[in-house]
């Protein structure tokens, strides 16, 4: 099979490889980016490439005749619309914008990117929030779909690089909330164990714990702070991803002993983890702030995504301040 090789541009970097590829392959179908890229079919002059991987100003992308030729270039069924309550509900949750930068505060059951079976998500909603700008917002990181709270989006691609690479060089700190069943021991630290995907009783993988010396394990670090027990089984967690890994903080907090209240994936089923009446069947995992240097700027920014919806009713039935959080870490950021 013939392949043909494009070099990625300047002004392209950073760009995620699918991005990547639909702007130069516009009805590209993002099912064949997958399926070509678990064959190696689209790779770099460095070697595999998934559809998530950010590209860099040089790179010379392998395009098989697959993507030049496919039926995937013609035109194929038009796009879901999305409904209006979807694009009105985000925009009355816009925390911050200017010429740079857009923030969401993301409600839990929206997800971020659309798939086979899922139409109404962030980034079909995203050329509708343009604001008379020439270009639609841009994802420089993600939120699993029952994760609420703060999502930063870039609204031009120089601000886009920029913060994927404050990203990559661990610029940017998130700190998130979360409701566990139980109370850590100790009470702060840092949780350093690698994870690896491994299959699930029920089917599909999930992310486990691993030694260091597993082939598959990809180190992951994170930052734990209790906020407040509530009673002996539910604990208010400050939690502070230090590396990026696919529901990192799920599965460090299932490792700990101390599971997410809500996560079905991630669960420990015992009977410390039996649901009373007054917390609903949701995940409790809210990404609350976020700290960086204004790409344009340079100012120091601190962004904070007030709770809403369920996490907001439980925090409220227990009685937790959110003053408490201030020194979580001792500082602000809580």
């Amino acid at each position: 099979m013939e392949a043909q090789f494009l070099i990625v541009t300047k002004t392209e970097e950073g760009m995620r490889l699918d991005r990547w590829l639909r702007v130069h392959f516009p009805k590209l179908g993002q099912s064949l980016i997958e399926k070509l890229c678990r064959k190696g079919a689209i790779r770099s002059d460095q070697g595999k490439l998934k559809p998530n991987s950010r590209v860099a100003s040089g790179q010379k992308i392998r395009i098989p005749e697959d993507v030049r030729n496919s039926p995937a270039q013609t035109p194929g069924p038009r796009p879901t619309k999305v409904p209006q309550a979807v694009i009105r509900d985000l925009e009355a949750r816009i925390l911050f914008k200017d010429d740079d930068l857009l923030v969401l505060n993301k409600p839990s059951g929206l997800a971020v990117q659309g798939g086979s079976k899922t139409t109404t998500h962030v980034d079909a909603v995203l050329p509708h929030l343009t604001f008379g700008a020439p270009e639609t917002p841009r994802l420089v990181h993600r939120l699993d779909r029952d994760t609420s709270g703060l999502l930063l989006l870039a609204r031009n691609r120089a601000t886009a690089q920029a913060l994927t690479r404050a990203f990559a060089r661990h610029d940017i700190q998130k700190t998130y909330w979360a409701l566990v069943f139980g109370k850590p021991k100790p009470t702060h630290g840092l949780i350093d164990l690698a994870l690896a995907k491994r299959p699930a009783p029920m089917g599909g993988e999930r992310m486990r714990a691993v030694s260091r010396d597993d082939p598959d394990g990809l180190r992951a670090r994170t930052g734990y702070a209790l906020v407040a027990p509530a009673g002996s089984k539910f604990s208010w967690m400050a939690l502070r991803p230090l590396t990026g890994r696919t529901h990192q903080l799920r599965a460090h907090m299932a490792a700990l002993g101390t599971p997410i209240v809500g996560d079905p994936k991630y669960k420990v089923e015992n009977e410390r983890t039996v649901f009373g009446g007054i917390i609903e069947k949701k995940l409790h995992l809210h990404a609350r702030s976020v700290s960086f240097r204004h790409p344009s700027s340079g100012k120091a920014m601190l962004i904070q995504a007030p709770l809403t919806d369920h996490m907001l009713r439980i925090w409220s039935h227990f009685g937790f301040d959110q003053a408490d959080a201030v020194d979580a870490f001792g500082d602000s950021l809580g």
